[in-house]
């Protein structure tokens, strides 16, 4: 089993509706991706990038990435962070973040079952969930083949690389959370 599709790690609970607008302000966008990631949530929970810790994962409620083509798993990944759950994505930001090679799992009830600070254990292969804080846990339907093999390549670039269809020795560069953000869309 791959690494990338099961992951642990210290939870952030945000609510419902979380735009593209307030994970990646306009203003960031203008900036350098290491400049661009102290944005994060910053109208929502400002100072919330200088607490997250590679390995966090962030939680939220329902439509979660609603707005435009902005590169935010790219800035997650800039950040750390190793995975999503939410209640609801918004498609297009669910996508993005596959591209991207973000874990991401839809968990019915994510901002009851996690707390601030718990720690989770998501497995897509199975489709499986845990609060190893509270022991809460479930399963909820597993995630097309395809999906999967693009996230535990690191995204949709690496998983072209490794089949041959770009040049191999670009592979650990398309991993970059900078490729990322370039391919993710303008936010336009």
């Amino acid at each position: 089993m791959n690494a990338k599709l099961r992951v642990a790690g210290q939870v952030w609970v945000f609510g419902d509706g979380l735009t593209t607008d307030d994970m990646y302000p306009p203003d960031a966008m203008k900036l350098d991706l290491p400049e661009a990631t102290k944005h994060v949530f910053y109208h929502v929970r400002p100072g919330w990038t200088d607490l997250v810790r590679p390995g966090d994962i962030v939680v939220a409620g329902r439509n979660f990435g609603l707005g435009s083509s902005r590169p935010v798993a790219a800035l997650f990944t800039q950040l750390g962070v190793a995975a999503l759950i939410a209640e609801e994505f918004n498609s297009l930001f669910f996508r993005n973040a596959v591209n991207a090679g973000l874990p991401a799992m839809t968990v019915p009830h994510a901002t009851s079952v996690f707390h601030e600070g718990d720690t989770a254990l998501i497995d897509l292969s199975t489709g499986s969930w845990h609060n190893e804080t509270t022991g809460v846990g479930g399963d909820v339907p597993v995630l097309p083949g395809l999906v999967l093999e693009i996230i535990a390549s690191g995204g949709v670039l690496p998983r072209l690389a490794d089949q041959g269809y770009l040049p191999a020795e670009l592979a650990a560069v398309l991993r970059s959370p900078t490729v990322a953000a370039a391919s993710e869309g303008s936010g336009a």
